[in-house]
């Protein structure tokens, strides 16, 4: 039995469910002190997380986080603040 249908999956990426490009834009915001992980966003496209990016740390280094670093990721955080055990 041919089934030409299933033969060829690549008809699913029109359905946002299968298409990754409908996942959003997040700062990703990892500290030192405390050691935490922050999801900042959804943003539509990387430069509008980026051009919010510096705020977001200037929170952080007023809060006296320390070794702050940040990355613009495409995902879909399930947990926005992460506390990690030291």
């Amino acid at each position: 039995m041919n089934l030409p249908l299933l033969n060829n999956l690549s008809f699913l990426k029109n359905f946002a469910f299968f298409n990754n490009s409908n996942t959003p834009y997040w700062i990703k915001i990892q500290t030192d002190q405390p050691k935490c992980i922050y999801y900042f966003g959804p943003f539509d496209n990387p430069q509008e997380a980026k051009l919010n990016q510096d705020g977001y740390v200037e929170d952080l280094i007023e809060e006296k986080a320390l070794g702050i670093s940040a990355s613009v990721k495409k995902c879909k955080p399930k947990t926005l603040t992460i506390y990690e055990e030291e």
